[in-house]
């Protein structure tokens, strides 16, 4: 079966001169095809130039049959808009009307897609909407309805691809889940853009973006997971065994070097003596001349294939290499109360309950994760926790400086460059503290000068994370709001690692289960959903 895109020696160059993809061939057929890769690498270039919203620098893109996408971010709906529009049925329905009521249009009968009607009921069945009006408003669709509706948009226009941005960001669990409902069923090709590593588990295959071009993996996530690091480890053997070999020859062209020069020396004080023939003398000469050169173009051919393998060699370690960083010590001592929840209510000013009768305890370097349904007070929570709020029944006890790092890490000033978010952060700083703490943190030499507004999303939560904890004492209780959304599966590895072994106590709001259990969550907060949402369910104990 031909395949339904066909990417053949693309390159693609932004306007300002930043190649961004090159000499890429690829083709997506009928499976569901994972595409990952470190932020800026051009997944979303990609994305866009096989839906045509981009034009290649160089090269062709075939697609065959129809395409459909599911953005990132869904905007917010326009003027009246209702479900039908949302779903893209407005139009159809009301031509199906016409043409029942025999008051039929110019058209409408060549256009009339008389299998729409069953095609809708059972795409909104399937994602979970079974029975909502086509009339409701869009806007009183909750974000996770919202999501719900747009998927069964896409079971609706029957493409024969499918083509999703990070669809799970922002999602709760049961959305997540509808998310992965439909790709599970799906029987036409699909393209995948994501780091979410449970659903990255049900493709037919991954393909990863390098600063090289791709690479693909045939299998799931898992199996990608594990040729990946057989490929790193590999890697890393024929670094060494290439450095090794340049070492070797450097010292036998060194000493091959000491040979020639102790018999020429020899050879001098043989002509100086003079006692044998000028002939005789100049014909060794000769011969010893055409030995050295000999022997120089053989070291320099030997030098030379051992530097071309270091060089690979080294190229490979750094499309592998996997970022590293340490949080420094928080010494919080393991009886000490970090934050303590008694009773605790919250209701916004238009009377709306979010939070109610909501205890629990941390202590020591406790790691609580909080999840819910979306609306159901997580934020307003980990919003109470460090005091941005206040509850207007119950009580809250904080033992312990707390800091808060969203999924945009707000605290960081868009505008400024590191070095200064770091100085605005932490007063007493001068700039030689704000590039040692930055280093720490993987951000070296000019790097401190870059404009946190430029920053990845893995590289804004480390830069968060650099000019929180590198006070003189730093917070002994770190809250994340969803830090895994926006970053890539590299970064997502090395914060786990960095955060798995803090010492201090861990607060995190996500709905990312590979990523709680990477940092060794101990206990889960599940929120109710609904407005008045009574206890928080509790499990786990405390660390």
């Amino acid at each position: 079966m031909p395949a339904f895109v066909t990417l053949d020696s693309v390159t693609y160059r932004a306007p300002d001169g930043r190649t961004l993809l090159e000499n890429l061939t690829l083709a997506f057929g009928r499976e569901r095809t994972g595409l990952v890769g470190r932020n800026g690498v051009g997944k979303t270039t990609l994305i866009r130039l096989v839906l045509g919203e981009l034009t290649p620098t160089f090269g062709t893109i075939a697609t065959l049959g129809r395409l459909a996408l599911l953005r990132q971010v869904l905007g917010p709906p326009e003027g009246d808009a209702s479900l039908a529009d949302i779903l893209g049925v407005r139009e159809g329905l009301e031509r199906l009307a016409r043409l029942e009521a025999g008051a039929g249009a110019g058209g409408d009968l060549e256009h009339a897609d008389w299998a729409l009607q069953q095609r809708t009921e059972t795409a909104l069945a399937d994602v979970g909407l079974a029975g909502f009006p086509l009339d409701r408003p869009a806007a009183s669709l909750s974000g996770g309805e919202a999501t719900r509706a747009a998927l069964a948009a896409l079971l609706i226009a029957e493409p024969d691809v499918l083509i999703m941005d990070e669809p799970t960001n922002n999602l709760d669990l049961g959305a997540r889940a509808a998310v992965a409902d439909l790709l599970a069923g799906w029987k036409g090709g699909a393209i995948v853009v994501s780091h979410d590593r449970t659903l990255l588990r049900q493709m037919d295959r991954i393909v990863e973006l390098t600063s090289l071009g791709a690479n693909v993996y045939g299998g799931s996530y898992d199996l990608y997971a594990e040729r990946k690091a057989a490929e790193e480890a590999a890697a890393v053997r024929d670094l060494e065994a290439a450095g090794q070999t340049l070492g070797r020859v450097k010292g036998e062209i060194q000493t091959a070097r000491e040979r020639k020069w102790k018999s020429d020396a020899r050879g001098r004080r043989v002509r100086a003596k003079g006692g044998q023939p000028r002939i005789v003398l100049n014909a060794k000469k000769g011969r010893a001349q055409d030995s050295g050169g000999r022997l120089t173009r053989l070291a320099e051919r030997q030098r030379g294939e051992a530097e071309r393998d270091l060089a690979d060699a080294e190229a490979r370690i750094e499309r592998v290499r996997r970022l590293m960083f340490e949080l420094p010590a928080s010494e919080l001592a393991a009886g000490r109360q970090v934050l303590a929840f008694d009773g605790v209510g919250f209701a916004w000013p238009d009377g709306r309950r979010v939070l109610d009768k909501l205890s629990f305890r941390m202590v020591g370097p406790a790691r609580v994760a909080v999840t819910g349904p979306n609306g159901a007070g997580k934020t307003t929570l980990i919003r109470l926790a460090i005091g941005e709020l206040q509850p207007d029944r119950g009580d809250i006890r904080r033992g312990v400086e707390a800091v808060l790092l969203d999924q945009r890490v707000g605290l960081l000033a868009v505008d400024e460059t590191l070095t200064q978010n770091f100085r605005r952060l932490n007063p007493g700083a001068n700039d030689n503290d704000a590039h040692a703490a930055l280093a720490r943190f993987l951000f070296r030499n000019v790097q401190g000068g870059k404009l946190a507004g430029e920053l990845s999303g893995g590289e804004r939560l480390r830069a968060g994370l650099a000019c929180v904890l590198m006070r003189p004492h730093p917070p002994q209780l770190i809250v994340l709001d969803e830090p895994t959304n926006h970053v890539d599966l590299d970064s997502i590895a090395a914060i786990e690692a960095a955060l798995a072994a803090y010492d201090g106590a861990l607060l995190v709001v996500s709905h990312d289960r590979d990523f709680l259990g990477a940092i060794d969550v101990d206990r889960f907060l599940l929120l109710p959903e609904g407005e008045g949402g009574t206890h928080a369910a509790a499990s786990g104990e405390g660390r």
